[in-house]
């Protein structure tokens, strides 16, 4: 199959071309556009307990698979958040962890699970869990979404990269990573910024431009309040 991702950083569309027989995974509500494939919805796969894992990740139950038709076909794809689309190539055993609801798509061959995070996800401030993505058989490709930009910064032997819980998008299987924060006790409540991951080992971290609990923040106080009675 062939991708394109079109008008990133800001507003990145993916599109797929799809030889005869070919399949592309996608969230629900991802779809654009499409032609020449069948559109069939079903469980994200791995049973009943894996599906639920997938939704303690912010993912969704359900999966929906694009199938080409004989002359083969075409489906755009896009997030929900204004932002741009990364690709990653899953090699056999390999895995990449990404951030809840930054899923967007996968080749058919590409599995998603649930990693708990224990009671580090629990301080993080983020979700309990993250996505987990593999190959289960030959290579896979697995594309993931952003609010703002993406940007890749390398994990270095013997550094500590220090990322906002709230910029996280995704990461590879060979860095680990605790829960922290940057400065004191002090810096925490009135130096604006919250907790962090520290990641250490020899592998790579995706982060985005913009944090939208942060956009939250900003806005709920401007929103209507309901007066008594209604």
């Amino acid at each position: 199959m062939k991708t394109t991702i079109e008008f990133d950083p800001s507003y990145a569309l993916l599109t797929v071309d799809l030889e005869p027989g070919e399949s592309i995974k996608a969230e629900p509500g991802a779809m654009v556009a499409q032609h020449g494939v069948e559109m069939k919805t079903g469980s994200a796969g791995g049973g009943l307990f894996r599906g639920i894992r997938r939704m303690l990740g912010g993912e969704s139950f359900f999966i929906n698979t694009f199938t080409a038709e004989r002359g083969g076909g075409m489906v755009s794809l896009a997030p929900s958040t204004p932002g741009d689309i990364g690709a990653f190539p899953l090699e056999p055993g390999q895995n990449l962890f990404i951030q809840g609801s930054s899923f967007l798509a996968c080749t058919e061959n590409v599995a998603t699970d649930s990693q708990f995070q224990g009671f580090r996800g629990i301080f993080s401030g983020e979700s309990l869990f993250f996505l987990r993505t593999y190959a289960e058989r030959g290579r896979g490709e697995v594309f993931y979404n952003s609010y703002g930009a993406i940007k890749q910064l390398a994990v270095e032997p013997g550094k500590e990269l220090v990322v906002d819980t709230g910029h996280l998008v995704a990461f590879t299987d060979d860095v680990s990573y605790s829960i922290g924060k940057v400065g004191g006790l002090r810096s925490l409540i009135g130096g604006g910024e919250g907790l962090v991951m520290k990641f250490q080992g020899d592998g790579h971290v995706w982060i985005q431009t913009r944090n939208l609990a942060s956009l939250a923040d900003k806005i709920i106080p401007f929103l209507p309040t309901p007066t008594r009675g209604e």
